[in-house]
């Protein structure tokens, strides 16, 4: 597990394991979101296996599915809360945490959306899916 912060009270990880839970939340997370659809691929663990062992720990878990063909999916207004709420720390996953970073550019107000971008970018994190989203939402208008 390669835990990547984004922020004070955000950061982002390829897939976790059931069995990483207990270090996630000693490390000071208190929310963890899955943005992967389960059977995305054959080898990653059911989010249900993941979410029980969240429970156990005494962590809030969310089961967020997102794909670049549907970005930024239906729960993107309850993940935006989520993603920016300095109060509790959150952990997000994916395959390899590019989703779930440009969700995070995706869901940062005008003002902050900037810095978020070269936060991400400079981590390595290629804005593809937030680039397209901002693009469709400007040419509505």
């Amino acid at each position: 597990m390669h835990i990547v912060k984004l922020t004070d009270n955000l950061a982002v990880s390829a897939q976790i394991n059931p069995e990483d839970i207990l270090a996630i939340a000693a490390a000071g997370y208190q929310v963890i979101i899955n943005n992967r659809p389960d059977g995305e691929e054959g080898t990653q663990p059911a989010a249900a296996a993941i979410a029980a062992a969240a429970r156990n720990a005494g962590l809030e878990y969310h089961h967020m599915p997102v794909t670049a063909s549907n970005f930024p999916g239906a729960d993107f207004d309850a993940m935006s809360d989520l993603l920016n709420d300095p109060a509790r720390p959150v952990l997000a996953f994916c395959r390899s945490g590019t989703r779930c970073a440009n969700l995070w550019v995706a869901s940062c107000d005008d003002a902050e959306r900037e810095q978020a971008m070269q936060v991400a970018s400079q981590r390595g994190y290629d804005l593809g899916m937030a680039s397209s989203f901002f693009a469709r939402v400007h040419s509505r208008g």
